[in-house]
């Protein structure tokens, strides 16, 4: 982890982007942010990062969004559903509001000459600096995989992600830190050993309050335990139902002794932007079947006009194919465009 004060640091700068930003100067930012098309995107997505780009897009900040199809084989064997899982990531997108014409929507493995950077870009760290970083150190506990080449080199394919497209803003979570720095240290020292091509790269911090799985747990598909975006409100209602709660009747919330009763509350809170101790003690002896009727048709209320957006994409493939195909052409040409620059810095035009 970065200590304290790098933290405070990044959070200063952050909260000067965000003012900059809200006073309406966002023609000096350019964002990038993405997924990994490992499967469906949830509430946890939603609510943490998948808000924070449609409100920078819909401020005017020239945003782009990748999804990270190569990442999937860093701790995974097998790309069995991925061609399914990306054409169901643009439609979540597209039905939580990002808008093509205004956000660049595109998948790493169509963009040749960004992961080209990666020649360049890995002769400016070290593997001493890649074997510090965090999040790869628990990504790789997670997956239970031995450290491949791809898996450690992971924070320099992000630079990449960043850099190819000039982004100089990326929002993340204060564990993410260390991925920033690596791409900060990687545009400080091509600047300075080749000439000026890239920008100084800042994390937006994001202040979303982390939303639980249904048992209380970090939400994730691989738990069982995660509302999708893509839910028929049907298969909402059966996942709260199924949910484990405890054998108390009152209902109160202490994310620490009652982690499931609390996780629904934390669940009904953000989607109807109620403190969640309030909710608890509106429902008191109500139990738990008064609270998951609550939590279901906050959810279903909530999301009910996003997946009736999500549901006209299903039905119009050739739109999606047509959203992701654009983002890749232009994508290409901003790539190709920055590799000629990178080229010429160092020398490599023939």
């Amino acid at each position: 982890m970065p200590n304290e004060g790098s933290y405070e640091a990044a959070l200063r700068r952050s909260d000067e982007i965000q003012a900059d930003i809200s006073a309406g100067r966002t023609g000096k930012y350019t964002m990038l942010t993405g997924d990994r098309p490992t499967g469906r995107l949830h509430l946890g997505h939603y609510f943490g990062t998948l808000v924070e780009r449609v409100r920078l897009q819909e401020l005017g900040v020239k945003t782009n969004v990748i999804i990270a199809d190569y990442q999937v084989i860093t701790d995974r064997d097998t790309t069995e559903h991925i061609q399914d899982n990306v054409y169901n990531m643009v439609m979540d997108y597209l039905a939580c509001g990002l808008d093509p014409s205004k956000t660049m929507i595109f998948t790493h493995s169509a963009v040749p000459a960004a992961n080209q950077l990666m020649l360049p870009f890995l002769s400016l760290v070290s593997e001493a600096e890649l074997q510090r970083n965090p999040t790869v150190k628990a990504e790789m506990e997670a997956s239970g995989h031995s450290l491949t080449g791809l898996l450690l080199t992971y924070p320099v394919h992000q630079a990449c992600d960043i850099l190819f497209c000039k982004g100089n803003v990326v929002p993340v979570g204060r564990d993410q830190l260390p991925h920033i720095e690596v791409t900060s240290k990687i545009a400080r020292r091509f600047n300075s050993r080749f000439g000026k091509v890239f920008p100084e790269v800042s994390g937006l911090l994001t202040s979303t309050p982390l939303i639980p799985g249904l048992d209380g747990r970090k939400m994730s598909k691989s738990y069982g335990n995660a509302i999708s975006i893509s839910m028929t409100a049907e298969e909402t209602a059966k996942l709260i139902k199924k949910s484990q709660t405890d054998s108390e009747r009152f209902i109160t919330y202490d994310p620490d002794t009652r982690p499931g009763v609390s996780a629904l509350l934390t669940t009904a809170g953000i989607c109807t932007g109620r403190d969640p101790r309030e909710i608890a003690e509106e429902i008191g002896n109500g139990g738990a079947g008064t609270l998951k009727k609550y939590v279901t048709e906050a959810v279903n209320d909530y999301f009910e006009p996003i997946r009736e957006r999500r549901h006209a994409y299903e039905n119009d493939l050739d739109y999606v194919r047509d959203v992701l195909h654009e983002g890749n052409r232009r994508a290409n040409e901003i790539a190709n465009q920055t590799l000629d620059e990178v080229r010429e810095a160092m020398g490599m035009v023939y």
